[in-house]
């Protein structure tokens, strides 16, 4: 008993406001074995005595060691103390007093039930089954709703005895709805969307369940006049997770919506809640909605009338604070559910709806008005894309005049709306407006009784920079420095008078992203912004100075970048100075200071500007910046009470898990992490063998990332930086190297199996083909590669298995034009992969040669499938690329699968698409110069064709002209390597007609190579009579060098040279040859005797 007693002060002291009594309490607790802790928690909690806090203390951690610890605890208890838990949480339910302490003890059971479901599905207490069906018909208000409320708790308690009492569950919940309590009514509703959300993927129960639905919607409509928004929450859930359900009675659900979003007696929250049932539907059901275009049209304005609603504030002007978003506000859910409906409906849809209203608004003499229509406008040009750039003249000359508007709130929404078209509709938009807009927001930026206004402009100003072409700007470049350097030099005032800083963070932000537009040509200017952005930096060391400071560093390193290092060095030793005294101050910077983020960021910018030179600063940079790449986020599974009492304004972001449970995690610092990450790229990328000392810790931190799912740019950085590493290991020696490879391979390779993002699995597969490379044959051992082919085998025949889940999509009966376009977005993302597999392949292919192809042919059968005739285009390219590669690699032993590839190969030489003919040409080519002797009739049979498509009309067209010239280059390669299949003079004269190559670089460096070798050889053909066709040549030449098909570095480049230097030496033949060419290629020809 003494025990007991001393266990309730324990559980006093866990409720204790004091942090050191609750510290030690917690500890106290932790230590108590599992067996006692269930004892002591089930007497407290049974104990009607005991203070009611006490009891709730000891339901709450009941569940929680339930939740989380159940396999450690409850099996290792004996069975009678199982049963006596069981038996003494069913008589608390019916005996319990207090509704809070009944309802703490239902969810204990409902936990306890969801542990006691066998791998089988057997409830393993049929006592608490039996406990439902006896309470949910009791006379006893309170055992109805404890019945319910567990069987909203855990809708799957009736495990592998779901089906067999289905009808008896509909019947319960249909007759709890129609109960005369109002509390029950809405409990069974809830209850009842609980149970079809853990069906979602049944199709059959939710058909069948889907007359409950109309009950659903009237427990939803009473529960908001009574202040209660939880069945309407459970609304929003099913919109978001079964949205098919609701299709039945969708008319009467979005009507409802409708009228809740509408009546302004209720809470804002029930208001905004109602509205997320049809935004989140145009999410996830859009084609579903799109039908319903009458609720959509009134579901529109009721967002205006949201985003209308705003105070006025005396001081807003004149704040110097940004104070954050007010997310429960009604202007800012209004904001948020224009922008989701547009881009869940598409423009096609929204535009049309929403035009006249905007325009209404814009000439409402009330201010809230015109700031509502001008925000909407910048809310919908993602989503109405496509429909507003036919407008966006009269849009944007309309929104400029707004910058003129009399009240400052409205000139804000003005530069928010030409910020926001600037990122929607680069560089379409900084093409058409440059001159009206910069003009305009230099204007704008003048504003010196209106901080706010002055600030926004140049945050407008910000995002117009950074998507302007650099040709575009360099005309106002004089004019934007000036402006910018005068407003900088007020503001240095104003900060040292007043210490307001809102405007100056924002106008060296402007700063920065003009010189990183205009590069080179900002030169003239450096010296004007330096000392100042130097001063900032040296003095502006208060902590509300923090984001001003990180900044201008970032300013700094930007400008430095722009300007090059030979401009940049007279201040770099200095600038390093103040970033090293603010790195080594970091010891004492706040977890959350925004400087470390921009110091990161800088820190790789000098790496660039100072090359090698930056080593020497890594031991001090390196500390740091491991500490933020190591950043371990706060996570945590929750159930729905646990919820209740976190909330996402302190930054925790929740994942619905079903089941009553969410994930949830911190995100502070997740940016951080994922620039840090991307920082270290950087340094292996710039400084290779000068970072080989820190690859062991870094190559240890980004492993294990590759499975850091809370945020993509980790992931995609950790996957960049393993070629790049292995590439900085290299002077530890072959042995470390390979140690390093072994380290890093699994992770990859399970990478590829089972990365859920398409962009970073293209990355990670990207980079596992560049370390294949990299290492060489022999670098994959036998477990290994029966993974990897399992995992490309699964690849393909998943990107079959989409195909056909799209045709399907293309027979629903939803199906429509804004349909097709997202379906065409999934092919690309999936034909995305399909290079990347093609990728992984090359880096086989090319490091094992014929060695690989056993292991190959488990994935053959999918390859052959790929180049069918009725697969799409992409298919065939990709497919015929795999057995480019073969051929390439393989040959002669590749000869062995001609029967799978080669007629294919041929017939594709005329296709359609000029994708496929590309890649069937270059098959041709590497056939006749790697494949063997028995290529050579198929060499032959492709002349013919290969003629035929370069002599095609229209074949010299930017679509065809890739596919034409892999077909010149095949012909050459054919002459060249297989004389004996072509009649060479019969075909050498055309040849010379069709050069050179423009497009493809990388073949027409093979051209060249074979005119050299035909020019070497006194080819009668391409010389002429006494040399007569050698203008010719020297245009052919001079073309390609103007081009740049031909590089310096290339092989062919100093041969060329030596055949113009032979001929000039040869007088008359030397003027005549140079005097047919124009002025760029006299100057080619002379660049290239100078260089090769």
């Amino acid at each position: 008993m003494a025990e007991q007693q001393q266990f309730y002060l324990l559980l006093s002291n866990l409720l204790s406001p004091d942090n050191v009594v609750r510290k030690q309490a917690e500890e106290a607790y932790e230590n108590i074995p599992g067996q006692s802790k269930v004892t002591f928690l089930l007497q407290a909690l049974r104990n009607t005595t005991a203070a009611e806090e006490v009891r709730q203390m000891a339901a709450v951690l009941m569940r929680r060691m339930l939740s989380a610890s159940f396999d450690e605890v409850f099996p290792s208890l004996t069975p009678e103390i199982q049963n006596a838990v069981k038996d003494e949480l069913l008589l608390g339910i019916q005996m319990e007093g207090s509704s809070n302490i009944r309802k703490k003890t239902c969810d204990i059971a409902a936990e306890l039930s969801r542990n006691l479901i066998d791998d089988d599905g057997n409830n393993q207490w049929p006592e608490i089954l039996k406990f439902l069906f006896e309470s949910v018909s009791s006379q006893n208000v309170a055992l109805r709703e404890a019945a319910l409320h567990i069987f909203w708790n855990f809708p799957g308690i009736f495990g592998n005895q779901q089906q067999h009492y289905l009808d008896v569950i509909k019947r319960m919940l249909l007759q709890c709805m129609q109960d005369q309590e109002k509390t029950i009514q809405m409990l069974a509703a809830r209850a009842a969307a609980a149970f079809v959300l853990a069906n979602e993927n049944n199709a059959p129960l939710q058909k069948h369940f889907a007359d409950m639905l109309p009950g659903i919607l009237q427990a939803v409509n009473d529960s908001c006049y009574q202040n209660d928004d939880s069945v309407l929450k459970s609304l929003v859930e099913l919109a978001d997770t079964a949205p098919k359900y609701l299709r039945p009675h969708l008319e009467p659900t979005l009507t409802l919506s409708l009228k809740l979003c509408a009546d302004t007696g209720l809470e804002n929250m029930q208001r905004q809640l109602a509205l997320e049932v049809i935004v989140t539907l145009s999410e996830t059901a859009s084609a579903m909605l799109r039908k319903h275009s009458n609720i959509v049209s009134q579901a529109i304005p009721q967002m205006l009338a949201m985003m209308v609603d705003l105070e006025n504030d005396e001081n807003w002007s004149n704040s110097d604070e940004l104070e954050d978003d007010d997310f429960d506000s009604n202007a800012v859910a209004g904001e948020s559910a224009l922008d989701r409906i547009a881009c869940g409906l598409g423009g096609k849809v929204v535009l049309p709806l929403i035009k006249e209203h905007i325009m209404q608004m814009l000439q409402n003499p009330d201010w809230k008005y015109r700031h509502a229509g001008l925000m909407a406008l910048s809310a919908i040009g993602e989503g109405c894309h496509q429909q507003m750039e036919g407008i966006l003249c009269e849009i944007v000359n309309f929104v400029l005049l707004f910058l003129q508007d009399p009240h400052p709130r409205v000139r804000y929404a003005a530069c928010n709306a030409i910020g926001q078209m600037a990122t929607d509709f680069a560089p379409t938009f900084q093409r058409k407006f440059h001159d009206k807009v910069i003009s305009a927001l230099l204007q704008t930026m003048e504003d010196q009784a209106n901080p706010r206004v002055q600030a926004h402009a140049a945050a407008a100003l910000i995002n117009f920079t950074e998507d302007c072409p650099k040709s575009l700007l360099l005309p106002y470049l004089d004019n934007l420095v000036n402006h910018l350097h005068v407003i900088m030099v007020a503001k240095l005032q104003e900060l040292v008078q007043k210490g307001t800083k809102l405007v100056l963070e924002q106008v060296v932000t402007s700063i920065a992203s003009v010189a990183d537009t205009a590069e080179e040509k900002f030169v003239p200017y450096y010296d004007l912004f330096m000392p100042s952005l130097k001063h900032i930096v040296e003095n502006g060391v208060q902590k509300e100075l923090r984001l001003l400071r990180g900044k201008t560093i970032e300013c700094i390193s930007l400008i430095g970048l722009a300007v090059g290092k030979d401009k940049f060095m007279q201040d770099a030793s200095d600038v390093m100075q103040l970033l090293l005294k603010t790195q080594t101050d970091s010891s004492e910077l706040e977890d959350d200071d925004p400087q470390i983020s921009y110091m990161i960021s800088a820190w790789a910018r000098m790496c660039k500007i100072l090359g090698k030179e930056f080593q020497q600063y890594l031991p001090v940079v390196m500390g740091p910046l491991m500490k933020t790449a190591s950043i371990k986020p706060e996570v945590a599974l929750l159930d729905t009470q646990d919820m209740e009492n976190m909330s996402e304004d302190d930054g925790w972001e929740f994942v619905n898990l079903g089941d009553q449970q969410s994930f949830g995690i911190k995100t502070a610092g997740l940016e951080e992490k994922a620039t840090a990450c991307q920082m270290l790229v950087c340094y292996a990328k710039e400084l290779k063998e000068g970072f080989a000392e820190y690859t062991e810790q870094v190559v240890k931190l980004m492993v294990p990332l590759l499975k850091f799912y809370f945020h993509d740019g980790v992931r995609v950085a950790a996957a960049e930086s393993m070629p790049l590493l292995l590439e900085c290991a290299r002077v530890q020696g072959p042995e470390y190297v390979t140690q390093m490879w072994h380290f890093m391979c699994d992770s990859l390779i399970k990478g590829i199996g089972t990365e859920p993002d398409s962009d970073v699995l293209s990355e990670i597969m990207h980079s596992f083909a560049k370390c294949i490379e990299l290492m060489g044959e022999g670098c994959l051992n036998k477990e290994h590669l029966e993974e990897l082919g399992n995992i490309m085998k699964g690849k393909l025949e998943e990107h079959f298995k989409n195909q056909e889940l799209r045709q399907a999509k293309r027979q629903d009966e939803d199906y429509d034009e804004q349909v097709e376009e997202n379906l065409q977005d999934e092919d690309d993302s999936d034909v995305y992969i399909l290079t990347k597999i093609s990728d992984v392949l090359h880096s086989m292919f090319s490091c094992y040669k014929d060695k690989v192809l056993p292991w190959f042919e488990q994935i053959l059968p999918l390859i052959v499938n790929l180049i069918c005739p009725h697969r799409p285009w992409a298919d065939k390219q990709w497919g015929l690329c795999i057995f480019d590669d073969v051929i390439e690699h393989c040959s002669p032993t590749s000869f062995k699968y001609a029967e799978y590839f080669l007629r294919p190969m041929l017939q594709y030489i005329c296709d359609n698409s000029p994708e496929v003919r590309q890649a069937a040409a270059y098959g041709v080519g590497v056939m006749a110069q790697f494949g063997g002797e028995n290529y050579r009739p198929f060499c032959t049979e492709a002349i013919p064709l290969l003629v035929g498509v370069i002599q095609m009309e229209g074949s010299k067209t930017k679509e065809n002209i890739n596919a034409t010239e892999n077909c010149i280059s095949a012909v050459g390669k054919v002459m060249k390597c297989r004389p004996e299949c072509v009649n060479v003079n019969e075909v050498l004269p055309h040849w010379l007609s069709w050069l050179p190559l423009h497009e493809d670089k990388e073949e027409a460096v093979h051209t060249f190579t074979y005119l050299c070798d035909l020019i070497e050889s006194n080819n009668p053909i391409v010389l002429g009579p006494n040399n007569s066709s050698l203008p010719r040549v020297f245009a052919i030449i001079a073309d390609g060098l103007t081009n740049e098909a031909i590089k310096n570095e290339d092989a062919c480049s100093k041969r060329l040279a030596n055949v113009i230097r032979q001929v000039q030496g040869s007088g008359g033949l030397w003027t005549e040859c140079m005097t047919s060419l124009n002025e760029a290629q006299q100057a080619a020809i002379q660049n290239l005797l100078n260089t090769a």
